[in-house]
């Protein structure tokens, strides 16, 4: 017997703000994976159609914004026939805590998934403590 599973596919998610918006448009919260090793954070976010011209990272007293826009893909003389993919903006933020070092934050943007490594602050290498006769 094999073992089989659905494979759910999850819609995009509009973001219900109580601000104001400047511009029109829907505003989505992009699905992000987080994991960590040793040494760094890593932050998956996916913004599909966000091209790295239209995305904004943003670090600020402790917090971290994401925020992008995807824009429509057909061109100005080519004419909608079917449309499934809801193009417009992204934003999501995190708190960031003391663990990160905040100065060696690195983002890459490839295929329509962000990459953030955090890295972790430096510990104070262990060393061994030498005792002196007095």
């Amino acid at each position: 017997m094999t073992d089989t599973k659905e494979i759910q596919v999850k819609e995009k998610q509009e973001v219900r703000t109580p601000a104001e918006q400047i511009k029109p448009g829907p505003v989505f919260s992009p699905d992000v994976d987080i994991f960590e090793n040793a040494h760094e954070i890593v932050m998956l976010a996916d913004m599909p159609g966000v091209r790295s011209n239209d995305l904004n990272i943003d670090l600020r007293e402790n917090t971290l914004t994401i925020a992008g826009e995807a824009l429509p893909f057909e061109g100005k003389e080519e004419e909608d026939i079917v449309i499934e993919y809801e193009i417009g903006r992204f934003v999501r933020q995190f708190s960031l805590s003391e663990v990160i070092d905040q100065s060696r934050i690195e983002a890459k943007l490839a295929d329509g998934v962000l990459r953030l490594t955090l890295p972790k602050v430096e510990k104070a290498a262990p060393r061994k403590i030498t005792v002196k006769a007095a």
